[in-house]
């Protein structure tokens, strides 16, 4: 017997609620370490470049999970994946928790890295349910991504500043993601639709190879120097392995990631856009947290804004990129969601440009940064719907994994070029009687103007979205069972 729309919609509705609990402790997770940096290492007696292994072992790994565990769950079931990256995630957070060494604990920020599969598996799993409502279901997901890791970021420091204790600080998301376990496991339901073929691990090797070395080398450009043969080397290399793998994808014949469907389903554009988009949005952060703290009587400039003020004022920024992201979806069906896109990253270049133009003033600044919190939500919420209702239905959670990492990956190319640009200019300051070096007003200038450039960029490019924004691809069956192998473009030489 056929279940009406309404039951479906009641089912459809039902997962997501259990998945939006879930995508928040993801966010409380990825926001809980950096108030906590400091902290770790005085316990771990390591300097200021080790800690910076912290957040760089976990970014390198999530691009060697996310998309094998994207290609896993086409292949064998996006709850089944969901449920392993779940219990990977629990048992690594334990594992940091509890380190007995700086290793020990860098090998638990690894294991916590399958954390960013959660959102290709989930939006694979939201599609499944209900194709029609996919689009709101993925601007509840990210939006609760986001709030999470607001409130992770100003929950885990003042639970230390209460506690004094590093271990029980660490153990509380440890906590939040062994309860996921049963949520996942009894209540989230599995998908039907599976792709053919097998896993290509040459593929997935090159793959991972290729994009690990690249970002070795870019995320230790500042400390290894950017003429370094060491970085230039690593870059070189990993480049070099990427298009190896190119040519290894458009030979085989199940692919990791079917480059074919990649031209011609019209995801393209939209993960390109997610690299522009990436790279302003995570690049341009760590200059915004440093400008709206510094002092203008010792500095010169900046709002001199307390770490207490900058805490409250990330969990306002998070929630009006909550409110573009969740908003994000009927804005779509008024004015289309490529229009969405356009519209989030207009006002990205507005908020770039009011805020070199009122850097000296407190409330315009903070205004521009609302304006942009929110632009970035529009986009958060739709774009990533776009490649989930644009993809073949057999390969939605590797096409979300590649805008995961596409994102992530020049989130990090951006960090890098952003940090040589605020070491490009520099100036000499009499902080508390001691001269001390520090970023010049035109280095945050200058990021700011790169990132609007950015932003007008991803602009242009999503007006060049083909067909009809978020159609799935009508050439795909979406069958319950595997597509025969003509379906999935078996390459030759």
């Amino acid at each position: 017997m056929k279940s009406s729309p309404s039951t479906s919609t009641k089912a459809a509705g039902g997962a997501v609620g259990f998945l939006i609990v879930m995508e928040f402790g993801s966010g409380l997770l990825q926001g809980w370490f950096p108030p906590l940096l400091a902290r770790i290492g005085e316990d771990f007696s390591v300097d200021d470049a080790a800690l910076n292994w912290v957040s760089v072992v976990y970014l390198l790994m999530t691009v060697a999970f996310v998309p094998v565990l994207g290609k896993l769950g086409d292949l064998y079931g996006h709850k089944r994946m969901l449920l392993v990256t779940v219990c990977l995630v629990a048992v690594g957070s334990v594992i940091v928790a509890f380190a007995p060494s700086f290793g020990v604990l860098l090998l638990g920020r690894a294991l916590q890295a399958p954390l960013a599969a959660f959102l290709p598996l989930e939006f694979a799993i939201v599609r499944s349910r209900s194709e029609d409502t996919a689009g709101r279901s993925i601007a509840k997901l990210v939006g609760a991504l986001t709030v999470g890791g607001a409130i992770g970021a100003m929950v885990s420091g003042i639970l230390l500043s209460v506690v004094d204790n590093l271990t029980i600080v660490l153990l509380v998301p440890a906590v939040f993601m062994f309860l996921c376990i049963p949520v996942v496991a009894w209540l989230v339901p599995e998908t039907t639709t599976r792709s053919a073929g097998t896993v290509d691990w040459a593929g997935a090797a090159l793959l991972t190879t290729g994009l690990l070395s690249t970002l070795l080398g870019i995320a230790n450009a500042s400390s290894w120097g950017w003429t370094s043969g060491l970085t230039l080397g690593s870059i070189a290399f990993g480049l070099a392995v990427l298009v190896l793998w190119v040519m290894v994808e458009r030979k085989v014949r199940y692919p990791l990631v079917d480059l074919h469907v990649l031209t011609t389903s019209g995801i393209g554009l939209p993960i390109l856009g997610a690299s522009l988009f990436g790279a302003q949005m995570f690049g341009s952060q760590t200059a915004g947290s440093l400008f709206i703290l510094n002092d203008p009587d010792t500095h010169g400039f900046g709002l001199g804004l307390s770490e207490a003020t900058v805490g409250v004022l990330f969990l306002v920024l998070a929630l009006a990129s909550f409110a573009g992201a969740t908003l994000g979806d009927r804005i779509a069906a008024r004015i289309t969601a490529k229009s969405t896109v356009v519209l989030g990253a207009l006002l990205g270049v507005a908020s770039y440009v009011a805020m070199i133009g009122f850097s000296t003033s407190t409330v315009p600044f903070l205004a521009a940064m609302l304006l942009g919190a929110f632009g970035n939500g529009l986009i958060l919420g739709v774009l990533p719907a776009i490649v989930v209702k644009k993809a073949p239905a057999d390969s939605v959670a590797v096409a979300s994994a590649l805008y995961n990492t596409s994102r992530t990956a020049a989130g990090s190319v951006g960090g890098a070029v952003f940090a040589l640009v605020m070491s490009a200019f520099l100036v000499t300051l009499q902080i508390d009687g001691e001269t001390t070096v520090a970023s010049a007003n035109a280095s945050y200038l200058s990021v700011w103007g790169i990132c609007a450039a950015l932003a007008l960029a991803l602009a242009l490019v999503a007006l060049r979205f083909r067909g009809n924004d978020g159609a799935a691809p009508d050439t795909v069956p979406a069958a319950d069972t595997a597509p025969p192998a003509s379906a999935q473009g078996e390459r030759t030489a």
